[in-house]
């Protein structure tokens, strides 16, 4: 027999990894300021870019000696900037548990065939051993493994003392997550994650110690010109100021102009980061109480509180084949999208079968809680689907 559908509905059911939930109360009205058939090098749009460099320096509690600029292909483009333009001084120690720190690796050991390479990885829901860093090395990693909803607890690992650089895509880590900065040089992130920006555009945060590398190195290979941070050897100040590689949508702009204006009303990177801890949390209490389910990271230090990654773990759908579960996993999805109360749920591509629920800042703790009670209800139904020999 079906079970009853769940009376409460989240009211907003955006809970997708990319691109997430627009801040509460957001709509288009809040763009009528855009930059739109104007030059983004014009006096006012210069000054709009600027703005965006300096309100995300207040909210993110950026210290004033690193260096923010935006930059083009989001989050992707950043860290391609970063690897680019600064590896092969040293050795390089990879970091690895999920999709996107893989795809790094690739990078680094297949297109830049860097010949002093160190992979560290391990399996989806684990951290790999962090002790193994060589301090003398440059690390490469992601604070926040979004499709494993794994997250490195702290920056202890990172040595004070460091000869390396530490360059950490903190993509879904930033505005929801305590950053380290004096162990971080370099730090990268989209609009589109945990503010619920648009597309397209990436973020640069560079320490002193990452300015110099740009400085003193010159890397053994063509950059293409939306990767060159460097003119006649020093840094091209004019990118940390508002002046673009490239055309930014101002459209975008304004959008982020306006959550981080939010942000900073609400309190800022504290209210932020308690805001995903509440989300998180009430996903937390549900999986406690509910049998069919629990997180894909075992370690409670190491689970994200934006990108929170579950496995089902109900017999009847352990014992089937790998194929089959993620198929019944799409099914859960299928029917809270059906349902218009969730959008975007089923895990990454790449990633063992689950579901992977956004609570970033910009999800209200009521949408979430009440997600969970048609989580319960989407489960019965695709388990009463089930072959009954299954």
């Amino acid at each position: 027999m079906s079970q009853a559908k769940p009376a409460l509905r989240p009211l907003v059911p955006h809970f997708s990894s990319g691109p997430c939930a627009k801040r509460p109360g957001w709509s288009l009205s809040a763009l009528t300021d855009a930059l739109l058939g104007r030059s983004h090098r014009s006096k006012i749009g210069k000054a709009k870019l600027k703005r965006a460099i300096e309100l995300t320096r207040e909210v993110l509690e950026v210290p004033g000696n690193y260096r923010i600029g935006i930059v083009p292909a989001s989050d992707t483009g950043a860290v391609e900037m970063a690897l680019w333009s600064m590896l092969g001084a040293r050795p390089v120690t990879m970091l690895a548990w999920e999709s996107f720190g893989e795809g790094w690796v690739s990078d680094v050991a297949k297109e830049l065939k860097l010949a002093k390479v160190t992979v560290l990885k391990a399996r989806y829901g684990e951290l790999p051993d962090l002790s193994k860093i060589d301090p003398a090395s440059d690390v490469v990693f992601t604070w926040n493994g979004t499709t494993s909803g794994v997250r490195v607890p702290n920056a202890d690992w990172i040595a004070a003392d460091r000869q390396g650089l530490a360059i950490c895509d903190a993509t879904s880590a930033c505005f929801a997550q305590a950053l380290d900065w004096a162990k971080l040089d370099v730090v990268t992130f989209s609009w589109q994650k945990a503010l619920g920006g648009e597309a397209a555009h990436g973020m640069l945060i560079l320490s002193p110690r990452a300015v110099e590398r740009l400085e003193t190195f010159t890397p053994p290979r063509p950059l293409p010109k939306v990767f060159r941070l460097t003119k006649g050897g020093k840094l091209n100040q004019a990118i940390f100021e508002g002046e673009t590689i490239n055309t930014p949508s101002m459209l975008c702009v304004e959008d982020y102009l306006d959550t981080l204006a939010w942000a900073k009303s609400i309190g800022g990177l504290k209210a932020l980061m308690a805001r995903a801890d509440a989300n998180a949390k009430a996903i937390a209490d549900w999986v406690a109480v509910t049998p069919w389910i629990e997180f894909l990271a075992r370690d409670p230090a190491l689970r994200s509180n934006t990108s929170v990654c579950l496995r089902v773990v109900d017999p009847s759908v352990a014992k089937l084949s790998a194929e089959a579960q993620a198929g019944f996993v799409k099914s859960i999805a299928a029917a809270l999208e059906k349902e218009g109360v969730a959008y975007d749920i089923d895990a990454y591509r790449d990633a063992p079968p689950g579901l992977r629920i956004w609570c970033g800042s910009t999800v209200e703790r009521a949408d979430v809680e009440a997600l969970t009670l048609w989580l319960d209800w989407a489960f019965a139904e695709s388990k009463e689907a089930l072959p009954k020999a299954a």
